[in-house]
């Protein structure tokens, strides 16, 4: 039997969370492009492992899918981190 109190709790939580759109969009493309192309002359061993099948291998150093990997993860951090504090300022 279902608990009818879970009912009546889920009614009153209010949603403080914001809805998801696409202004955010680009400014995360752009931060992990940008951490990409940052990444391939910086990372000690970029060249270790596979290499990603980039259409602009001598732009991005040619990185290996670690690098990929890591980049992409790392740019998404930075960009989360500045959609959220150009959302905070209203900007967005």
């Amino acid at each position: 039997m279902f608990p009818l109190m879970l009912l009546a709790v889920q009614v009153t939580v209010p949603n403080t969370g914001t809805s998801w759109n696409w202004a955010g969009t680009p400014i995360i493309i752009g931060s992990c492009l940008l951490v990409l192309l940052i990444a391939g002359w910086s990372v000690w061993y970029p060249h270790v492992g596979p290499k990603m099948p980039l259409p602009f291998p001598a732009l991005f150093n040619n990185p290996s899918v670690a690098t990929f990997l890591a980049a992409m993860s790392f740019g998404h951090i930075i960009g989360i981190a500045a959609v959220l504090g150009l959302t905070n300022l209203g900007i967005l």
